[in-house]
């Protein structure tokens, strides 16, 4: 049986190499700058010293590139893209059709993974991008199972989900947060992921949105965490190529345990249906001990009919 690669993000060097230790075949990495909502912020260096880490360990560094970029957003980006070449990185993450565009003008080489977030929600879309360059793409987190398996059955290239984690529920370019503090008189503060802010619904007060700002506007993160251990079997069978373990906000000893959870998990369906099944119940009791109280495991949308 195929397996699927296990990605996980990092958001710093050693929470990299422990993910990969732990059993991730690739790592998403980044910059603000140029890529949205990236677990931390990875120079040139740090990027490169990624790389030799990973391949030494023979897994693959993907860099997110999936910025929404504006005129002055494009100066340095030839020069970003051809430095990750020179690095070795093994393929870039976009959703700006400008990155295809400075890609093909500049000659870059490096596999191009589309990722446009709500975009990504059909095969004819992903199949014209396959055929601009594009060699895998991320579906949307909204769609669920029949979606996604009518798309890998149709798709010129290859298809990434998430499996676990937190995702994006809206974004603005608009620096909110700060916007409030100065509405309300109040000295602006930093506005990273480390201040733990979030916002809550006046009838459902025990749902926190973690909301954070960076350098590419004001982002509202869900309240709950998709997690799909226990229907891996499903996605292995329509033989999906890659999941996705988003660590964004999460420290790097949970991070670590999801991994290996899902590598034990992939592993023993690859092996054996029954000896998955025969274990799920006891990885999921091992989720369940280190999810945080205040956050729900869910299945997202996988299982919700589509009504727009």
């Amino acid at each position: 049986m195929k397996k699927p690669e296990l990605l996980c993000t990092a958001a710093n060097l050693d929470e990299l190499t422990q993910v990969i230790e732990a059993g991730a075949d690739a790592v998403s990495i980044g910059h603000e700058r140029y890529g949205l909502r990236v677990a931390g912020n990875f120079e040139l260096e740090d990027i490169r010293r990624a790389v030799k880490i990973a391949h030494a360990r023979s897994a693959k560094v993907y860099v997110s590139v999936n910025a929404l970029f504006h005129n002055d957003d494009l100066k340095g980006l030839p020069e970003y893209l051809k430095a990750l070449e020179k690095i070795g990185v093994d393929a870039i993450v976009f959703g700006d059709t400008a990155v295809v565009m400075i890609a093909r003008q500049i000659g870059l080489k490096l596999p191009l993974h589309w990722n446009a977030e709500v975009l990504t929600t059909n095969y004819e879309t992903m199949n014209y991008w396959g055929r601009k360059g594009a060699t895998r793409a991320f579906v949307a987190r909204e769609l669920n199972m029949d979606a996604i398996m009518e798309i890998k059955e149709n798709a010129e290239v290859e298809i990434q989900v998430q499996v676990h984690g937190m995702t994006c529920i809206f974004h603005s370019r608009r620096n909110l947060v700060t916007n409030y503090e100065k509405f309300k008189g109040q000295e602006p503060k930093t506005t990273g992921m480390d201040r733990k802010l979030f916002i809550t619904e006046e009838k459902r007060e025990d749902l926190q949105y973690p909301i954070f700002e960076d350098r590419n506007g004001t982002h509202i993160m869900s309240a709950e965490d998709i997690c799909i251990l226990e229907y891996l079997d499903e996605l292995m069978d329509a033989e999906i190529d890659s999941f996705k373990i988003e660590g964004i906000m999460k420290d790097t000893n949970y991070n670590v345990k999801v991994t290996s959870i899902y590598r034990r998990a992939i592993d023993a369906y690859a092996e054996s249906p029954d000896k998955f099944r025969g274990m799920v119940d006891g990885l999921m009791d091992e989720l369940r001990s280190i999810q945080p109280s205040h956050r729900d495991l869910t299945t997202g949308f996988f299982f919700k009919e589509q009504v727009y």
